[in-house]
């Protein structure tokens, strides 16, 4: 029976901590602070087509985590397609 691996017998499969990466932590971080932060949007002015701000700015969020999420999603892949030695899109 053998056990766990040295993490020095794989050096390859640590993980490395890169801008890229920092970026992209920050990409999916920052909807949970947004949002999380309430009493910065706990209002209801100003209002939107009749829209408290309370409610159209967590809708706002919604489309904002999407495109940061994506963007977090690319940034990584297109790291790890670079590391791998193939083109980077």
């Amino acid at each position: 029976m053998s056990g766990p691996e040295p993490a020095s017998a794989a050096p390859e499969r640590r993980r490395i901590v890169t801008p890229t990466r920092v970026v992209a932590g920050v990409c999916l971080l920052a909807p949970f602070v947004a949002m999380l932060w309430v009493s910065s949007y706990a209002k209801i002015e100003p209002t939107l087509i009749g829209i408290p701000f309370f409610y159209w700015y967590q809708m706002l969020w919604v489309l904002i985590s999407t495109a940061m999420t994506m963007l977090a999603y690319k940034l990584v892949q297109r790291e790890q397609r670079a590391r791998k030695g193939g083109v980077a899109k």
